[in-house]
């Protein structure tokens, strides 16, 4: 399992609300062509060692499901490591490793990405083994069905014997009415079970396809040794017609939701709400910015607002804080979450964020809390140009959503011009007069 991070993938979300916001610098200085089947191809150079991350990232997640077929693009990617015409199954990971490498893939509702960390002089194997699995997975019923058990083993153990996994999902459920956000990535059960053969090799063959990828390489090589790599082994696949995607829209919420979940395994009872937001393709995605400063004005570290309110002066909670969930295709998503101090209320501690909502509400941010958000993303993202893995993250996560590389280089002047009214704005745009969906999570009650 350890070449596969099978769940949305929320930490890669974090990636480019942390990239450095110096007002005048690139972020990672990326190259980058699309060849003529249209795949996209974006090199980051970094001589520091000489290693290399190789990305493959598809745009298509369990969004682009049909109804009734949850799971597939999770239950795809598992398939993915099994053979080809030229591999046999299991031959992709021990050729990875027999070469030093390390690999892993991930599922998001967004889109579906397969890596792998190499001495660079071994990327013209890895580009020839990925290229290959792009068109030439072999799908039976003696790969297809060991695997299925694989996956719903996978679900019971991430979601099913894990109670916030659980309360999760149901939120999930609660807040999107319409948009498939609403649906687990890792899919239900009873659809996982239905899942056949034809449903896997029809979208393989409709979404895994050269001009549905992008391929970021970044480490210790220069776009002109790609170059002539990605052509001779991606370049050669032939573009295929997509599908037309459906341009999800999500009806306002028109009600104030709670969802509660009671279980034996909870030591530490934790509430939360939730609101839905702008992302940066979605809504009002001018917004976008002011709301990645607003989530490090609440949440950022032991001097912001929610935790040195709740934590630190009223010790109401022994955490605090909020997110913003904002890189997405669809709708984003604005929360607050707080865990009540031992032999605590949570209903008393619910109430006491509840205030502290009506009063960023009321009363907005300031210009000092704008200006310290800001230093402190710059001071905690400046590293992310010297790592040889995180280019790659954060460019394919962005260009597989429908952002673009000069989205992701002039962020640091897009959060440099963030103002105390962009985030007021925002804040009346998110959460004035807007529903939500509150959740607790509680020890089950002895009867």
């Amino acid at each position: 399992m350890q070449r596969r991070i099978s769940s949305v993938l929320l930490t890669f979300g974090l990636f480019l609300a942390g990239l450095p916001t110096l007002a005048t610098a690139a972020v990672f200085s990326p190259q980058s062509f699309t060849m003529e089947n249209g795949m996209q191809v974006v090199v980051v150079t970094n001589h520091r060692v000489p290693v290399v991350t190789h990305m493959v990232w598809y745009k298509v997640g369990g969004m682009d499901e049909p109804p009734g077929k949850s799971g597939l693009a999770h239950y795809l990617e598992h398939l993915m490591f099994k053979g080809t015409k030229s591999l046999k199954p299991g031959e992709f990971s021990a050729t990875v490793a027999r070469n030093g490498g390390r690999e892993n893939a991930f599922t998001s509702q967004d889109y579906t990405g397969y890596f792998q960390s190499v001495a660079v002089d071994r990327l013209p194997l890895m580009m020839k083994i990925e290229a290959d699995r792009m068109t030439g997975l072999i799908l039976d019923d003696e790969i297809i069905e060991p695997e299925r058990a694989v996956v719903i083993e996978e679900r019971r153990s991430r979601t099913d014997r894990d109670p916030s996994s659980m309360l999760g999902e149901q939120v999930r459920a609660v807040l999107f009415q319409n948009h498939p956000y609403q649906i687990p990535v890792i899919g239900w059960q009873h659809e996982i079970e239905g899942l056949t053969r034809k449903d896997l090799i029809d979208f393989y063959k409709a979404w895994y396809a050269p001009n549905n990828a992008v391929l970021v390489i970044s480490g210790d090589i220069t776009m002109d040794e790609v170059r002539p790599l990605a052509e001779k082994y991606y370049g050669v696949i032939p573009s295929r017609p997509l599908p037309e995607r459906i341009n999800w829209a999500e009806p306002p919420l028109n009600a104030d939701l709670r969802v509660v979940l009671e279980h034996e395994r909870v030591r530490q009872p934790s509430w939360s709400r939730r609101f839905i937001a702008p992302s940066q393709m979605h809504g009002a995605t001018e917004h976008a910015d002011a709301l990645q400063v607003l989530g490090e004005i609440l949440s950022g570290g032991a001097t912001s607002r929610l935790y040195r309110k709740l934590v630190v002066e009223s010790k109401i909670a022994v955490s605090a804080g909020s997110w913003y969930s904002g890189r997405a295709r669809g709708p984003g998503t604005f929360g607050f979450y707080l865990s009540p101090t031992p032999g605590g209320e949570i209903e008393a501690a619910g109430k006491a964020i509840n205030g502290e909502i009506d009063h960023l509400i009321e009363n907005g941010v300031t210009p000092e809390e704008v200006r310290k958000a800001v230093q402190r993303l710059q001071d905690s993202a400046i590293y992310a140009r010297d790592s040889y893995r995180t280019p790659a993250r954060v460019l394919g996560g962005a260009l597989a959503i429908g952002r673009t590389v000069e989205d992701v280089e002039s962020w640091p002047e897009r959060i440099g011009a963030v103002t105390v009214d962009a985030v007021n704005q925002a804040i009346a745009e998110v959460l004035k007069d807007r529903k939500s969906v509150t959740s607790l999570l509680l020890p089950k009650q002895k009867s």
